[in-house]
């Protein structure tokens, strides 16, 4: 390390310069991006830091898309650095209506599911319809969930029998909030008194570019998207790409996004092979089967799930397989044919969709995560596949980031250094911190000694102060098959 104290002092003097011995520690930043309302404190196009729920309402408004996710997210991810993006909304806000029949004369208790939140209205005998319509606005309104923090994604008025529910945003994502009158052990009041409608379809897709730019060159190792749009898709990729993109040689800030997709698993898959792409990641869902939440849900809940594990390259949790954790505050889908079984979860891993599974308690749980890649300059490659392998790169360049600067930065470069002196370094140097790095990162790298017989760091021809390196990474693989042959016999043979 350089010094401080000049080499050329005259006067007496008895002197230590301080400074660092060098200690790495590895970050890894969630941001979501989604809407919040003007109730908050959060503008359009702001970022901040958002460590509890009680900050996400006051800071994206109670009912928010913003609020919603970061519940989600929190609740699968305690101890996750989390940061939110407001996105400006645009377009229309959907419209739905519930039209009330003849309520039960000797009344009862009523449930409604909204996004799957439990909605409940006692219903006095001899209510009438309007006065239903006005008790359930009223309920639904003042909705809060003390256990979750979740509210509603609906305002809601009363009319002549009718409940008008207006989404709290503009935009398409409306369409898939979930209304739904459950089966309950005793009767619910509800069952076959509503008639659902929508008077106006939601309509309009958002631009991330305004809240992408207000990231600036501060690091997001986890983007959490509540938009699967291919416009906003697009966005994300090129923001990420190798080019001049975070990813790139330029910025080298890494990251990964995160969206949902709500579609029939033809179209799905459809959609995911369009976007040959490792900076993104599906969490998918199906337009049919009777899916509670809404999918800006699923996607903020499913990624917190596994946020730790992304961030976890000293201990090689990174590199772990992700199958069977248990996703917090998801409801499985209500239609079990809808529960992906094998054959459906292996056909989308090979076409760049992730999975999810459901347990036999009905409890949703991770499969697998994968990013989009398919192929490299056309020919087919799974190098990028595995989410690990993303979140190992990463933590690696990283490391060897800031090794490479504690131990070389404002140094001389020589093709040797026989005084040994403190302000020259050399090739062979820089090729010794490469490995020493690389043999400590054994929870994400393997095959060190290999890596070391074709590791090349060598002085430019052309130009004398720059170094050039080809460094070869072997990344530990998550485990995710075991496979054996059980052979069964009547009887052992004897061995004699």
């Amino acid at each position: 390390m350089a010094s401080n104290i000049p080499a050329a002092l005259t006067a007496p003097i008895f002197t230590f310069d301080v400074q660092s011995g060098g200690q790495f520690q590895n970050e890894t930043r969630m941001i979501i991006l989604g809407h919040g309302l003007a109730g908050g404190s959060l503008a359009e196009g702001q970022i901040s830091i958002c460590n509890s729920r009680t900050d996400a309402r006051v800071l994206c408004g109670a009912g928010s898309m913003l609020e919603a996710m970061f519940i989600a997210a929190r609740r699968n991810s305690p101890a996750q650095e989390i940061w939110i993006g407001r996105v400006a909304d645009s377009g229309t806000a959907e419209i739905r209506t519930i039209t009330i029949g003849a309520p039960p004369a000797a009344g009862g208790q009523g449930i409604l599911l909204i996004a799957g939140e439990a909605v409940s209205v006692e219903l006095a005998a001899g209510l009438s319809a309007n006065a239903l319509a006005t008790a359930l606005a009223a309920a639904i309104n003042g909705y809060y969930n003390r256990l979750t923090g979740m509210s509603l994604p609906f305002t809601a008025a009363a009319a002549t029998n009718v409940v008008t529910l207006t989404a709290r945003h503009k935009g398409t994502y409306a369409t898939g909030l979930d209304l739904f009158v459950p089966i309950l052990d005793t009767v619910n009041a509800f069952a076959g008194l509503f008639t659902f409608a929508t008077t106006t379809p939601g309509a309009g897709t958002p631009s991330l570019s305004n809240i992408l730019a207000a990231m600036n060159d501060d690091p997001f190792e986890i983007m959490v998207s509540a938009f699967g749009d291919g416009t906003s898709l697009d966005t994300l990729n090129t923001f990420l790409g190798e080019v001049s993109g975070r990813w790139s040689y330029i910025q080298q800030l890494y990251g990964h996004a995160f969206y949902p997709k709500t579609d029939t698993s033809t179209n799905l898959v459809t959609f995911a092979l369009a976007r040959d792409t490792w900076h993104l990641t599906m969490i998918p869902r199906f337009s049919s089967g009777g899916f509670a939440e809404p999918d800006y849900i699923w996607v903020a809940a499913v990624v917190g799930r596994i946020a730790a594990w992304l961030g976890g390259g000293s201990n090689g949790d990174v590199s772990r397989n992700q199958s069977g954790l248990l996703v917090e505050g998801l409801s499985a889908p209500r239609d079990r044919a809808y529960w992906m079984d094998y054959a459906t979860r292996d056909a989308m891993l090979k076409n760049g969709v992730s999975t999810w599974n459901v347990n036999r308690s009905g409890q949703v749980t991770i499969d697998k995560i994968i990013t989009q890649q398919q192929t490299t300059n056309g020919a087919p490659d799974t190098t990028f596949r595995d989410i690990q392998t993303v979140y190992q790169l990463t933590y690696a360049l990283k490391k060897f980031r800031a090794d490479l600067a504690f131990e070389h930065s404002n140094k001389a470069i020589a093709n040797s250094n026989p005084q040994n002196l403190d302000a020259i370094t050399t090739a062979k140097d820089i090729k010794a911190t490469l490995f020493h790095s690389y043999k400590q990162m054994s929870g994400v790298l393997e095959n060190s000694e290999q890596a070391l017989l074709n590791m090349v760091v060598e002085r430019d021809v052309d130009n004398p102060n720059r170094v050039n390196m080809r460094l070869p990474l072997d990344v530990v693989n998550p485990l995710d098959i075991l496979a054996g042959l059980a052979t069964v016999y009547g009887q052992f043979r004897d061995a004699a």
